[in-house]
């Protein structure tokens, strides 16, 4: 088994590249499945390590994780008080607007109960089309196939967000079975080599809550999405492994720019 591609670590904290298919941990979603990111990720570094955020399954790129319950409690009070900036790419069908806030309360779908039953929350996501692409073939209707590369930065943190945001919008991401369109799903597993969701967290950055610096990291996509994007000439957004720590802004230091 491929070890998993380490983006940071430090004596609190590391950060990862989850491929896309995998869980992050068990849950109720995870009836038979033997492999898990927390595992993997745990034997692979022969410590603990403790979860912050979430990915969905099918979603790959950047997570970050506490090596100790005391990181992990920190590190997650920033991302739930929306101190964390977060940037995911997107394929999805059509030519998406060029630049747009989605402003759409959405409902949670935890399984608790029936989704009608649960109150709508606030959820907000900005996205911006960065390149598009016009293909001669009938997938669906129209004569010709268009697609677009989204980035995608949500402000608020509700489950699917992104995926429930853009359907609604009119540009599902392919791959996406519950809430994108199967025809066009179908035509990028059989003639592209793309047979899973298209949504990839490519940048992450935070404040370290015990060192002082701010963490920026981005995240390259993996091997269907980087052929995907060469074909579609689309290369000059691929994104790489980095990492960046500058200083935490201090209000003296604003005060000086």
């Amino acid at each position: 088994m491929q070890p998993l591609t380490i983006l940071y670590q430090d004596e609190h904290l590391v950060a990862v590249h989850k491929p896309s298919g995998l869980l992050v941990h068990r849950s109720a979603l995870a009836r038979g499945e033997t492999e898990f990111l927390l595992q993997r990720l745990r034997d692979q570094l022969a410590k603990r390590v403790y979860p912050v955020h979430r990915l969905d399954r099918p979603t790959s790129g950047v997570m970050v994780f506490g090596l100790s319950s005391e990181a992990a409690v920190l590190l997650s009070e920033g991302f739930s008080e929306r101190q964390v900036e977060k940037r995911y790419l997107a394929v999805v069908r059509g030519k998406a607007p060029e630049q747009e806030r989605l402003d759409y309360p959405l409902r949670e779908e935890d399984g608790t109960r029936p989704k009608a039953e649960m109150p709508a929350m606030p959820a907000m996501t900005d996205i911006r089309r960065l390149d598009s692409v016009e293909l001669p073939v009938q997938v669906d209707r129209y004569p010709v196939a268009r697609y677009s590369l989204v980035e995608a930065r949500p402000l608020t943190g509700r489950r699917h967000q992104i995926r429930r945001h853009l359907s609604r919008r009119g540009y599902p991401i392919i791959g996406d079975a519950k809430h994108g369109k199967s025809v066009h799903n179908r035509f990028f597993a059989e003639q592209l080599a793309a047979p899973r969701l298209l949504l990839a967290a490519t940048y992450l950055a935070f404040d370290h809550p015990l060192l002082g610096k701010r963490i920026q990291l981005s995240c390259a996509v993996d091997e269907t999405m980087k052929n995907l994007f060469e074909q579609f000439g689309w290369q000059g957004h691929l994104p790489l492994d980095s990492v960046r720590t500058p200083p935490i802004a201090t209000p003296s230091a604003l005060q000086a720019l």
